[in-house]
């Protein structure tokens, strides 16, 4: 049998990253954030605090990590009307939410600390959640000149709702014990996003 080939050091580096990123998102699901550490991030990681260091810096570069990595998931295609776009979006970001346990746990429960005035947490989710609104926002203006958004529409005013929407539904879906009927609240929530925006 041929042996492996060996892994680059870009390989192992992605691997080591990618195990510190989900040792520190179990961590702060299960703890939240002020409870982590370099040293028991690197521990349950299987690694050393300096590993953890060398990777990210700081437990602030950490934190930011782990927020930019829970809140990736897949956009829906632009090719449609900015409205499908935007109800589409709200039903990806929930999906996100109940297929990515302790990721989209650990968001909320850091956004939760941020809104509680974090020193280190607050502006990194002030920048987040500004990008998001300046995101929905600019997709609102484009359904108002596409026709598919209704023309009254106040684009920040529903940037700020959407997030709202979004924000307070994940909430529920993963408190303990989750609502029942998950799909349905998930339709039920882009249809009223639909409805919201339609001409």
């Amino acid at each position: 049998m041929p042996a492996k080939p060996r892994r680059t050091q870009r390989e192992r580096r992605e691997e080591t990253e990618r195990k510190v990123l989900t040792a520190a998102t179990a961590l702060i699901a299960e703890r939240g954030s002020r409870a982590l550490t370099l040293a028991a991030v690197g521990e349950a990681a299987g690694y050393s605090r300096g590993i953890v260091t060398h990777q990210f810096g700081s437990r602030e570069n950490l934190l930011r990590a782990v927020v930019r990595d829970a809140q990736t998931f897949p956009l829906p295609d632009a090719a449609g009307s900015a409205a499908d776009w935007l109800a589409e979006l709200v039903r990806a970001y929930l999906d996100n939410v109940t297929s990515r346990g302790p990721s989209a746990r650990a968001f909320l429960q850091m956004w939760g600390e941020a809104i509680a005035a974090d020193p280190v947490l607050m502006p990194l989710y002030a920048e987040q959640d500004a990008n998001f609104r300046r995101l929905l926002a600019g997709k609102v203006r484009e359904g108002i000149e596409d026709g598919s958004i209704r023309a009254d529409a106040d684009p920040e005013a529903l940037a700020v709702s959407l997030v709202g929407l979004v924000r307070g539904i994940a909430l529920q879906l993963i408190s303990t014990p989750p609502p029942e009927r998950v799909e349905a609240i998930v339709d039920a929530a882009e249809q009223a996003t639909r409805r919201a925006l339609t001409p």
